[in-house]
């Protein structure tokens, strides 16, 4: 399945709650008022009854678009999760977190996961000083990821950076704005994902196929 490339705004709507899509626009007014229409109906008193098995689905599909993966992609880091040591749901959330892409958001250095995505492809992200173009990368405890010195200037980085603020850094994570670089100080923990999530619906779902 491809990556869907449609209207981001479309896809919290689906699910009836902001999944922060969109950047610095996610956290307007308007990205709010838009939550209470689901995509294509009119009336913002719609209700819709869901079965057992589309209340799982709907997670599944709410958390994989929040990290921006194919269904490929995200079937095979649950595979992964289920194989470790410890408990399935807190593994899939830690591995999701360590994405290089997602570490790019999370520090602030990009204002959403599709930009920090594009950046990383691009080749603009240094991991220990070396550049490392696989959004897919996980970053291990005590990594240093930077931007390359040739786009620190790139106004794209230069605006996240100031609005940094109001998405806050993860404590997993330590931030040099001055010097763009950032460190991971510990590996993510469950407590560390702050969007209501319920993995446990995700594990139901994957098996009961």
């Amino acid at each position: 399945m491809s990556r869907y490339t449609g209207p981001t705004t479309k896809l919290s709507r689906r699910e009836g709650e902001e999944l922060f899509l969109k950047g610095d626009r996610s956290f307007t007014d308007k990205a709010a008022r838009r939550l209470q229409v689901k995509p294509g109906q009119s009336q913002s008193n719609f209700r819709q009854k869901y079965s057992e098995y589309a209340i799982r689905l709907r997670e599944k599909q709410k958390l994989k678009r929040i990290f921006g993966l194919t269904e490929k992609q995200f079937r095979n880091n649950y595979i992964k999760a289920a194989k470790q040591l410890g408990v399935t749901g807190n593994n899939l959330i830690s591995n999701l977190e360590r994405r290089l892409d997602n570490v790019v958001y999370r520090l602030g250095f990009l204002s959403s996961r599709s930009e920090a995505r594009q950046y990383v492809n691009h080749g603009h992200v240094l991991v220990n000083g070396k550049k490392v173009d696989i959004c897919s990368y996980i970053v291990s405890l005590d990594d240093e990821i930077g931007i390359r010195e040739k786009s620190r200037d790139n106004v794209r980085i230069k605006s996240s950076l100031k609005s940094v603020a109001r998405r806050g850094v993860p404590e997993w994570l330590e931030l040099d704005s001055e010097k763009i670089i950032g460190k991971i100080k510990r590996l993510p923990i469950r407590d560390d994902f702050k969007q209501p999530i319920d993995e446990q619906l995700i594990i139901e779902f994957y098996s009961k196929l």
